[in-house]
């Protein structure tokens, strides 16, 4: 398996837009986007690296709305 990315949570979250995500919601640090029925949560903390199963969350979601 490749090495996944690192990533800040602006980066997660310009690829979950540019993939057609909204933003649905935001409460304290976690913002809630949306596509279609798939959802991803993203803890946003400015200038800290996601943990790696938070950007395979958001990678395999781009992955499976991608139609």
């Amino acid at each position: 398996m490749p090495k996944l990315p690192r990533w800040t949570a602006a980066e997660a979250e310009r690829a979950l837009l540019e993939a057609g995500f909204l933003l649905m919601r935001s409460k304290g640090s976690h913002r809630l986007y949306l596509k279609g029925t798939r959802r991803v949560v993203v803890p946003y903390h400015s200038g800290v690296v996601l943990h790696p199963k938070i950007i395979k969350q958001v990678l395999e979601a781009i992955e499976e709305t991608r139609d």
